[in-house]
């Protein structure tokens, strides 16, 4: 059995690391009902005796043992010491080894050359060291899952500093991204250079990045909620009763959001923590969905739509459950499969379903969906026999398709329009940041929309041609 590590860089990293952390243990717990330290917790937990000092570290043997105390393989990074203080001292604190922590008290005041070139230096001998312990408890280390956003300076420059170290440091480890991607209407005004400069990184270093966009999270919550309105009749989980929100806290705006990024962590993993008849080890995903090394950028969709609390959420029926994949309301990014062709897609299922209910929507939605000429049966197929939490099944679709291009253009056109003017450029070249970065970065971006683009016309071109004659000589 492989084992992952996830590192979680600045606030939003942290926050989302947090809820994934929380489902883990209660996917866990409600499959693992005897106790026991076996491979598939072992993949994201380690098991410590705490009775000694220092804990000693038991090992999986036969996967027979007894949980002795979880402790996660998460490295918490962040320059400002709140979020990973209040996770600390809160209900899953004994969950995190304090030894896997770097942090500092000042932040990068949304400045991605602070988080990449003062932090990422200053720390980077403590960072490659904490990561070395983590590494060192693995038996077979398989991947990096690394969460950060790109709108603040933290997130963005450190954590693709630590992106780039990995690649460095662990170049046979495979390294997947999960990206926040600022808003429109985002309130930090150097959003745009934060998120131009970490893509140009993302693009350079890392094998595979989830792109998840604020705006569509929020709209995928008010679909929630009104789902929940519409199902009020039925029973729902008493407030506050989820781990996180213990002690009486209200829960915040964005904890829904990150619920449905760590529902999709938690799926993507599902096929090496869980049997099916199917699985999909994560090494699978980057082998089969991306065709050109620096094309790495997977839309997901999560179908049905929930968050922890919405056990009230009626059943889809399974038909529609593909049907919903692609469609723009279920997407974690604010794009639209059908207006792009794939290049390949993956569709990962949990639950109750056989690969004869998955061949036929395959078969059903075909026709429907536009594929590059050189790979028209770029499907991948995954089933897991455990489902998730309070559901019965679930999908969670991986596509690389070329309708990311016009969430990339909309980036590159905020950048510009703040770019033209040069202003607040001098806050990054203090920092030791050479300007061209910023024309580099730009041109990065602009190659890969003209990739997309490119692809996306080769696919229409091809639709267009006439069917081959067969030709007697």
């Amino acid at each position: 059995m492989t084992q992952s590590i996830v590192v979680q860089v600045g606030q939003c990293g942290n926050q989302i690391g947090c809820r994934f952390w929380d489902l883990a243990l209660r996917e866990h717990a409600a499959v693992n009902r005897d106790g026991l330290f076996d491979e598939p917790i072992s993949t994201f937990f380690r098991n410590v005796d705490v009775r000694r000092s220092p804990a000693r570290e038991l090992p999986l043997g036969n996967g027979t043992g007894k949980i002795g105390a979880l402790k996660a393989r998460a490295v918490l990074i962040d320059m400002e010491e709140g979020v990973i203080n209040s996770m600390l001292s809160g209900p899953l604190g004994e969950v995190f080894d304090p030894v896997l922590k770097v942090s500092s008290v000042s932040g990068s005041g949304n400045n991605w050359a602070v988080g990449h070139y003062r932090y990422g230096v200053d720390y980077r001998e403590s960072i490659l060291e904490t990561v070395r312990v983590a590494a060192e408890a693995c038996d077979c280390l398989q991947s990096f899952m690394i969460l950060h956003s790109m709108g603040g300076g933290t997130g963005s420059g450190l954590g693709t500093s630590v992106l780039g170290l990995l690649r460095d440091e662990y170049p046979e480890v495979y390294r997947f991204v999960t990206a926040v991607f600022p808003s429109v209407d985002d309130d930090v005004v150097t959003s745009p250079y934060n998120a131009m400069l970490a893509m140009n990184q993302l693009t350079q270093h890392a094998d595979c990045v989830l792109p998840v966009e604020n705006e569509a999270l929020a709209d995928i919550c008010a679909k929630i909620d009104k789902g929940k309105q519409q199902q009020s009749g039925r029973k729902a989980v008493k407030a506050g009763s989820a781990i996180s929100d213990a002690g009486g806290k209200r829960q915040q705006p964005w904890d829904a959001m990150n619920n449905v990024v760590a529902h999709s962590l938690l799926h993507l993993t599902s096929g090496s923590r869980f049997d099916g008849s199917l699985n999909i080890d994560v090494n699978e995903i980057t082998m089969n969905l991306v065709p050109f090394p620096q094309l790495h950028y997977l839309i997901s969709s999560l179908t049905p739509l929930y968050a922890l609390s919405d056990v009230s959420i009626a059943p889809r029926k399974l038909d529609q459950m593909f049907s919903d994949a692609f469609a723009p309301d279920f997407q974690l990014t604010k794009a639209h499969p059908r207006r792009g062709a794939f290049l390949a897609c993956a569709l990962m299922v949990r639950g109750d379903v056989e690969i004869s209910d998955v061949r036929r929507n395959i078969a059903r939605l075909r026709p429907t969906l536009k594929f590059v000429p050189w790979n028209r049966e770029g499907w991948k197929t995954g089933l897991c026999a455990t489902p998730p939490l309070t559901q019965a099944r679930s999908l969670l679709t991986l596509s690389n398709s070329t309708c990311i291009g016009a969430s990339f253009a909309a980036i590159r056109d905020r950048f510009v329009k703040l770019y033209r003017s040069k202003a607040y450029v001098h806050h990054f070249t203090s920092e030791g940041m050479d300007a061209e970065e910023f024309g580099v970065a730009q041109a990065s971006c602009s190659h890969l929309i003209a990739e997309y683009a490119r692809l996306e016309q080769q696919a229409l071109a091809s639709d267009s041609a006439p069917p081959a004659r067969l030709q007697v000589v």
